[in-house]
């Protein structure tokens, strides 16, 4: 089914008369918004039965990028419309094989540079970040948009967003080659440059961790899941095309590389965006306290006390909590004292896992017979009220 273009921008109309500002402000900038407000404002001359004027605007839209498939599908649609009337979002004659395609784009679009930017929203995922954190990313699927955020202090702090698309049959990946975007907390792994990359991914790629700890432990698998870029005859591609990795136009990827970090920058990848409440703060308050107070029991040389913070399914590489209560107590067994101090600390809480939270850090541990420095990832869940740890291990 086609939507009428001349509906689209009817639809869209009313916002923008209710909201002046978002039309008429892109300055000449070339950024993702700026684009998106020329395929606004031209849906809105169309509306106002301007077409030439819609026709100059996308054309000023491609000399920006000639490459932006959709606008090159409405300026083919208002050349027609000087020689018919125009009915349908679609009418040139190549455009019907894509038609879904083009729709779902434009509608994304279209919601997308509706919304307000969250400039003063913190997303609810982002507990804290580490000093050495200097960017969050935050990708939200069902409105194929990633958020950036500076870190302030250990606060997010929003600082642009861009239009991304994801896996064909949408997200929550669970097996290799199901075409799927996971869902889950990750972090950039590598970069890959051009020259090392097929013309699909662009003008870069940026390994995630995927499959991660809870990843593995629910029994999903696959690899190659990428943040990159666009072939170089396309400006963006659908909101669903990927084979399961996030993908940005070529512009947008190459301004995001420059605050990225590898082995540091968190990915945390949702189909739904939260944003903090008072709960999510409460809960953030209770689990810093239970990371000081294991910390304690374990410098204590109380090892049943300690052990009591890990959960009867708890597991680490190779061991479950038997395992590990075995060997914590032969350990302490030979030690007279215990210093444990933890530094650049961040917490993210797990999207579509409620009460689930991801902790790395730097633990220096010292005793009587061992020193030692490492970066350690662990992951609290919250269950009958209570913080306790179902996953520990080197990061």
């Amino acid at each position: 089914m086609r939507i009428p273009l001349l509906l689209l921008a009817l639809i869209l109309a009313p916002v923008l008369a209710l909201n002046p500002a978002y039309a008429g402000e892109h300055g000449g900038a070339t950024d993702s918004r700026s684009m998106e407000a020329l395929l606004v404002e031209s849906m809105l001359s169309v509306s106002n039965n301007k077409l030439d004027v819609a026709l100059n605007e996308v054309d000023s839209l491609l000399k920006i990028n000639p490459n932006f498939k959709l606008a090159q599908l409405i300026r083919g649609d208002l050349l027609l419309a000087r020689a018919r009337p125009l009915s349908d979002f679609g009418n040139a004659p190549d455009a019907a094989a894509r038609m879904e395609d083009f729709r779902d784009e434009a509608r994304v679009r279209l919601h997308r540079f509706q919304e307000q930017s969250p400039a003063t929203l913190i997303p609810k995922f982002l507990w804290q970040l580490d000093p050495q954190q200097h960017y969050a990313i935050v990708v939200d699927t069902g409105k194929s948009t990633l958020y950036l955020y500076e870190n302030v202090d250990g606060e997010p702090r929003y600082v642009a967003d861009y239009y991304i698309s994801s896996g064909k049959k949408g997200s929550e990946k669970i097996s290799e080659g199901d075409q799927k975007t996971p869902i889950g907390v990750y972090f950039i792994k590598s970069s890959l440059p051009k020259n090392q990359l097929a013309d699909l991914y662009g003008s870069a790629a940026y390994p995630l961790s995927y499959p991660n700890e809870w990843d593995r432990r629910q029994g999903r698998d696959g690899h190659g899941i990428w943040l990159h870029g666009t072939p170089s005859d396309t400006y963006s591609r659908p909101p669903r095309a990927s084979n399961g990795c996030v993908v940005l136009p070529n512009e947008d990827l190459d301004h995001l590389g420059k605050v990225l970090q590898i082995g540091i920058t968190p990915v945390i990848i949702t189909n739904q965006m939260d944003w903090s409440d008072e709960q999510s703060k409460s809960d953030r308050t209770s689990l810093m306290n239970e990371i000081e107070q294991w910390r304690a029991d374990w410098a204590s040389l109380d090892t049943d006390t300690y052990l009591k913070h890990y959960a009867r399914d708890f597991s680490s590489t190779g061991a479950d909590l038997s395992d590990w209560t075995r060997q914590k107590k032969q350990v302490n067994a030979g030690k007279s004292w215990i210093k444990v101090s933890l530094s650049n600390l961040s917490v993210f809480a797990y999207p579509n896992q409620p009460d689930l939270v991801v902790v790395s850090f730097e633990q220096d541990y010292e005793s009587n017979n061992l020193n030692n420095r490492m970066k350690k990832r662990q992951y609290w869940m919250k269950r009958d009220n209570r913080w306790q740890i179902v996953y520990e291990g080197a990061a």
